[in-house]
């Protein structure tokens, strides 16, 4: 019977085969000695699923049950009390098998942030440029000081060529603003084409880069449609996981489920705070009351205009040319289906007296949503636009006992008058950026907001009703040494518990100025050496750009 076969045991289970499982898969078993299992409860990135692997294609996995979670905030108070949709990738490469593929560090500064906090030295800039070169392989920019050229994530920086991304280009510089000739090299601060995680005309997801060359290795164990119930303990100490009924021992436990499933699993299997727990008939293993606190994200709208002439990717949409294009994709790849339309963007401060950027832009040679649905009048472009360092926090707090259960999120998006302040600036500076001369002869006017939000109050009530996130949520399993803590940062172990870590998106204690997957990947990279006691490359304290500074 099988209710009386052993348990099985791993070195390593890895709970989550998103974005760090991937990595962390691929590091941890390098060693033939060492046991690892993944445990991924979505599907698996079938190489002949062109909705994964097209990168014009991401619209269609969002919202697909197939491969989203598809979560909802709880009604967000200064959003009309709207529930904001939030994608998370249910599929092997989590995430990074749906996103929109912008590779972003963030900001050096970020990690200097990081850094200042009590025990956080080693997450410096200095120390995490090692681990960013790791793991790059920068096609555009290889062997310079600040870009990996061997690493498994092969990078491209999209061409941004045509009229529209001349026209934004131009249109940058005549509001003020400079150029830079990298957003991920010595300075942040300006507008440039855009690195991807594309290849060949093909998306290369985490577990495209990092797991599937390594599938083969016999220690490493790799299970889709694995759904982990429970943390198992004995006392203080992780010695397993329950994955759909089946009891699995493991020498340590690894979370890298994201920022919402990683803390709902750890409250559901006892870990959190007493008050959440204990009125749901959960006993309580570690009171750790900062599990599923400090919920960080971006939010962002779309400034749209029309375009007078026919040089948007506006035709692409029309469904009788799909068939073509995606031929174009399948035998040559490329042509529309080969780009994911992040082109290019930038980064600038919302007046001089902030230290470094905290607006990104992301622009686009076509007016359309991430579900795919675009404005009537045809052609048109589009810049994405929102605030980087809200000072908003949130929470992932589970609703029951039941791990099927999606967990309350909490955002409020919109909610401190930093936020708000914000807001009302970042529209105002991407539409001194929309209004430049370089748009003559292609400018039909704005279509959203329209010419009909024009004040502070009208601003904000555009964002409460129109803003999208922009998928990034962190932070909620933040690493740090103070009581609101969950991770320690030497060990990214969970204070008061043995083998047991988190590794994902969740440990960040502050949101970095970018997308945040970029990020991840270096934190899974960084701490796979952790885990496994190899001695850390040596910090390279790079001279970068620091506004002001002589």
């Amino acid at each position: 019977m099988k209710g009386l076969d052993p348990p099985l045991r791993f070195d390593f289970v890895i709970v989550g085969g998103g974005s760090a499982g991937c990595a962390l898969a691929n590091r941890l078993s390098a060693d033939p000695s060492t046991s690892v299992l993944v445990l991924e409860a979505g599907r698996p990135d079938y190489l002949w699923d062109v909705f994964i692997h097209m990168p014009a294609a991401l619209m269609f996995p969002i919202g697909s049950r197939f491969y989203d979670w598809k979560y909802e905030s709880e009604p967000e108070p200064h959003m009309d009390g709207r529930r904001v949709y939030h994608a998370r990738g249910k599929v092997l490469g989590g995430s990074s098998s749906i996103n929109g593929m912008i590779f972003q560090r963030g900001n050096p500064l970020d990690y200097e942030r990081w850094a200042a906090d009590p025990g956080m030295k080693q997450w410096d800039y200095a120390h995490c440029l090692p681990y960013f070169r790791k793991m790059e392989n920068c096609l555009a920019d290889p062997g310079t000081p600040f870009r990996g050229d061997a690493g498994p994530l092969k990078l491209e920086r999209g061409p941004a060529r045509g009229p529209l991304f001349e026209a934004f280009f131009e249109a940058v510089q005549q509001a003020g603003h400079p150029l830079t000739d990298d957003v991920n090299g010595y300075r942040q601060e300006g507008f440039a084409a855009f690195d991807r995680t594309i290849h060949r005309g093909r998306r290369l997801s985490a577990a495209r880069a990092y797991l599937h060359p390594v599938r083969r290795r016999r220690n490493l164990t790799v299970r889709t449609r694995a759904f982990v119930e429970k943390i198992l303990f004995d006392g203080t100490r992780a010695v397993g996981v329950l994955c759909d009924g089946e009891r699995i021992e493991a020498g340590e436990v690894v979370l890298c489920g994201g920022a919402i499933n990683s803390p709902q699993l750890l409250q559901v299997s006892g870990v959190g705070p007493r008050a959440l727990l204990e009125p749901l008939g959960i006993e309580v293993v570690h009171d750790l009351p900062g599990v599923g606190e400090n919920l960080q994200d971006h939010l962002e709208v779309y400034v749209q205009h029309a375009c007078t002439r026919p040089v948007s990717q506006q035709p692409s949409l029309a469904w009788w040319r799909r068939p073509f294009i995606g031929a174009n994709w399948l035998f040559l790849r490329r042509g529309p289906g080969a780009t994911n339309h992040f082109e290019a963007g930038g980064f600038i401060r919302s007046d001089d007296e902030v230290a470094y950027p905290n607006l990104m832009f992301h622009f686009l040679p076509i007016a359309v949503r991430y579900d795919g649905s675009a404005p009537a009048g045809g052609h048109g472009y589009q810049v994405h636009i929102g605030p980087m360092y809200s000072d908003a926090r949130g929470s992932v707090r589970i609703r029951s006992a039941d791990p099927r259960e999606k967990p309350a999120l909490r955002f409020n998006y919109l909610s401190t008058e930093q936020d708000r302040r914000e807001w009302v600036e970042a529209i105002r500076h991407a539409r001194r950026i929309l209004s430049q001369p370089a748009w003559n002869g292609l400018d039909g006017g704005e279509i959203s907001p329209g010419p009909s939000v024009r004040t502070d109050e009208e601003i904000l009530a555009w964002v409460a009703r129109d803003g999208e996130t922009a998928l990034h949520p962190s932070c909620t399993c933040r690493m740090g040494t103070d009581e609101m803590s969950v991770l320690d940062p030497d060990t990214l172990r969970v204070h008061g518990l043995d083998g047991l870590r988190v590794v994902d998106a969740s440990a960040m204690p502050y949101i970095t100025n970018g997308n945040i997957y970029a990020p991840v990947m270096m934190l899974a990279e960084k701490s796979a050496d952790l885990i496994l006691g190899n001695t850390p490359p040596p910090p390279e304290p790079v001279e970068f750009y620091r506004h002001g500074a002589r």
